[in-house]
């Protein structure tokens, strides 16, 4: 058993404070200057006091202002699905991916429509957000640095994929820390750039391990109604754009895959199960539109 493992068997159990994994020499050799940077300063911004700010300033500032650009347009069902969570164990959103957008509206509606507590976390690519000073920017404004833990895994970046792992079980970690964390996560692994609102991309079999890893709470969600042209986005709240639905499903059980072996097979089965999940509200949402 690795020591990686004992810390996280330790927060389950309570016995020792929590610490958080912190990546190792050889992880971070591969990595430039800049991406050090970039992840050291985001590690840091998730942590502590840090992350409390963080979390105030997405509470009442971020989600003010995704607010202020859908207020006219948004419609949410099934928000009683989080709300009834316990907000003492991490909670995993697992969500279709059209738009930029999709978690930090989803991250908005929850800070302004439910109490329960929350620390966001949404692990992302590293491709801009951690390899470029700009990217650290839109972290900072779009997600208050809540893109995080960070995944290099770009094609050309095999030395980069030691890191990688360590992203693995950071997120595994927060996954399993007795908190009120918030993990946001797309199965498709990238943005649906074609088809219609509800065709869906197949899912990538990391969601799967990372659950069969961490067994935390897992709730799909089905968003529509959200573009990639900002302006335009904002212009409709008040001209009359395509309202934004957001569905939140119940629960997922998963227990049935957990009794598999530890395998890339039972990983890609977790995420198709969810990514069924998520399809199931997108009919809900289309009975409803062809409906009204």
């Amino acid at each position: 058993m690795n020591d990686s493992t004992t810390k996280i068997e330790a927060l389950q159990t309570k016995s020792v404070p929590y610490v958080a994994l912190v990546p190792t020499p050889d992880e971070t050799a591969p990595l430039s200057v800049i991406e050090r940077a970039g992840f050291g300063l985001a590690h840091r911004m998730n942590l502590g006091i840090w992350k409390r700010l963080m979390t105030f300033f997405q509470r009442h500032i971020g989600s003010l202002w995704i607010y202020l650009a859908t207020y006219n347009l948004m419609q949410v069902y099934g928000i009683e699905n989080v709300e009834n969570t316990d907000a003492t164990k991490p909670l995993m959103l697992v969500a279709n991916h059209r738009s930029f957008f999709d978690l930090y509206t989803v991250s908005s509606v929850l800070f302004r429509r439910t109490k329960r507590p929350m620390n966001l976390f949404f692990p992302v690519r590293a491709k801009f957000f951690y390899t470029n000073p700009i990217g650290w920017f839109v972290n900072l404004v779009m997600g208050w640095f809540s893109m995080y833990p960070p995944f290099f895994r770009e094609e050309g970046e095999v030395k980069k994929r030691e890191f990688d792992k360590f992203s693995m079980r950071r997120l595994v970690q927060i996954c399993t820390e007795p908190s009120a964390n918030v993990i946001g996560f797309h199965p498709e692994g990238k943005r649906n750039l074609t088809g219609g609102t509800y065709d869906l991309l197949p899912a990538q079999p990391g969601i799967g391990k990372v659950l069969y890893e961490a067994q935390t709470t897992v709730i799909p969600v089905f968003i529509a109604g959200l573009g990639n042209d900002l302006p335009k986005q904002i212009l409709g709240n008040w001209t009359g754009g395509e309202k934004v639905r957001i569905w939140f499903g119940e629960p997922v059980d998963l227990s049935e895959f957990y009794s598999k072996s530890d395998r890339l097979r039972t990983h890609k089965e977790i995420g198709d199960h969810l990514m069924s999940k998520i399809a199931e509200l997108g009919e809900k949402d289309r009975s409803r539109s062809n409906s009204d």
